[in-house]
């Protein structure tokens, strides 16, 4: 098996075939509450000295450059704070330790993969200790190729994996932002351009081993596709961002790796036409790779970035192809007839791989692309996803809005799940532009709810978008999560202020 087979002797020790303690059943009803953990100095020494007696000196540290490193992201507006400790653990042994380190003095704890969440999922507001897996919880602990399943340690970057997959035809079709890891992708629910055709990471998880707040491990089921037994627990740590348990062990699905694959585009008159396109599409039964719709602002950033590509500044969709050869030269037909429907200009579409690649290009680099449109500026980059019946409403009002505003706001969107992504552009440094950029963006995600849609379609809550969660899913909902929450993590050591708005 090549590099898995090395990957998975080095790692194959941690692998839990069973649960090793189960969780004690709360049978009393918890009002909801914020509990707040101990910020205590003396509370934060102890534990340093007790992390140094349990781990290799070089796997605890409160360097400064790290503790900033693993608490502040400049892809985000939410930095909160830092950690107090980082720690390097091995193993869900090592880990399972630190927690009830944790747990005994009363101290936070936030996991830590990849560092690309754009919501402050991983800042620090309470301090605490900050739980780094990308350092030697990398491993691939089980390849099952015959069961299309691979078991995982959090720290694994989803492209590395597909690496490896690849000699063995396989993929796993989860595709987020560059350098994202499996523990951040189970935590957020991720997903990327891929999901309309393969769907998000709920769909991609067959169980997760969990170590929960007072220590204690858990596998939320066993192994095969398909399971009726009790409660779904798998998905209850899917989205819970770290605030319910630390996930040491994740086995995924795996697909075959598509026979043919190819891309197209085309543009259109106006933003609306495109996104037209995406329900025909839909009832026209076409099992779309991907769609990704680029409106005219960030088209004028792909050409500024790229003029030799030839785009026109205008609402673009890119449109991926897979499946056997013949699939897809009749699904190209069938696109390219709707595209005219909605006033499509030229459809163009690869035959070669360079033409893949070049016609791709302008949807790969759109983000790098869009800091063109205004010098020395900071992207806040968010998300919202509505129905796809309602994404053209959407994009229409959202065009309105930031038509009237002082501040270049591109998008680009997953069109085929209705997920919208609008970029603004300021200058972080002028508090003007950095309360319209809030103001846009809170508006972005009240017309979503407006529109029975949430608040976010794959970035997941995190700090920045907590205090819009009631608003999306109700009082007694957010109250359910909070009594969940406070069974679980009674001492609310896990991820403090994050995912849950304050209880009322």
């Amino acid at each position: 098996m090549g590099g898995l087979t090395s990957a998975i002797a080095f790692g194959g020790a941690n692998y839990y075939f069973s649960n090793t303690s189960p969780v004690t059943p709360v049978v009393e009803q918890v009002k909801p509450q914020k509990r707040q953990p101990n910020k205590d100095k003396k509370a934060i020494q102890q534990a340093f000295h007790e992390l140094q007696a349990l781990l290799p000196s070089e796997h605890v540290t409160v360097d400064e450059e790290t503790l900033q490193l693993h608490g502040y992201s400049e892809n985000s507006y939410h930095n909160e704070g830092t950690p107090n400790i980082v720690v390097y653990p091995s193993s869900t042994e090592e880990v399972v330790q630190i927690v009830k380190i944790a747990n005994k003095l009363n101290v936070p704890i936030i996991a830590f993969s990849g560092g690309t969440s754009l919501e402050g999922h991983f800042t620090a507001p309470e301090g605490g200790i900050c739980i780094s897996f990308t350092e030697h919880m990398d491993k691939v602990v089980a390849f099952h190729p015959d069961d299309l399943d691979i078991v995982v340690q959090p720290g694994v970057q989803w492209e590395n994996l597909n690496a490896q997959l690849k000699e063995h035809g396989l993929f796993f079709p989860m595709d987020p932002g560059p350098g994202a890891c499996i523990g951040g992708m189970v935590g957020t629910g991720c997903s990327g351009t891929n999901a309309v055709r393969w769907g998000t990471m709920r769909e991609w998880v067959i169980n997760l081993t969990v170590v929960l707040p007072n220590g204690q491990v858990v596998k939320t089921r066993q192994r095969p596709r398909k399971s009726s037994a009790g409660y779904d627990l798998t998905k209850l740590f899917i989205g819970s961002e770290g605030t319910l348990g630390i996930i040491t062990e994740a086995t995924l699905k795996l697909a075959v790796r598509p026979e043919h694959e190819t891309v197209a585009v085309c543009d259109f008159p106006t933003v609306r036409d495109a996104a037209a396109v995406v329900p025909d599409l839909t009832r026209a039964g076409v099992q779309i790779g991907a769609v990704e719709l680029l409106d005219d602002q960030m088209m004028k950033a792909v050409r500024m970035a790229s003029p030799q590509l030839g785009y026109e500044e205008k609402p673009t969709l890119f449109f991926k192809f897979v499946g056997s050869k013949a699939q897809t030269d009749h699904e190209i037909k069938v696109v390219s007839e709707l595209t005219k429907k909605h006033h499509g200009g030229k459809f163009k579409y690869a035959t070669t791989q360079q033409e893949k690649d070049e016609l791709w290009e302008g949807r790969k680099t759109c983000l790098w692309s869009a800091t063109l449109l205004k010098e020395n500026a900071s992207i806040w980059t968010t998300d919202v996803v509505v129905p796809v019946s309602k994404l053209p409403e959407l994009i229409a009002e959202t065009k309105q809005d930031v038509s009237e505003s002082n501040l270049p706001c591109p998008f680009a969107g997953h069109a085929g799940d209705g997920n919208f992504h609008l970029f603004i552009l300021f200058d972080k440094n002028i508090p003007s532009e950095f309360e319209e950029a809030t103001r846009l963006n809170q508006n972005l995600i009240e017309r979503a709810i407006k529109m029975e849609g949430s608040i976010t379609g794959e970035h997941g809550v995190g700090f920045g978008k907590k205090k819009y969660l009631r608003s999306e899913l109700g009082d007694n909902t957010i109250d359910l999560m909070w009594t969940i929450k406070n069974a679980m993590d009674p001492k609310g050591i896990m991820n403090p202020g994050k995912v849950l708005p304050d209880p009322k």
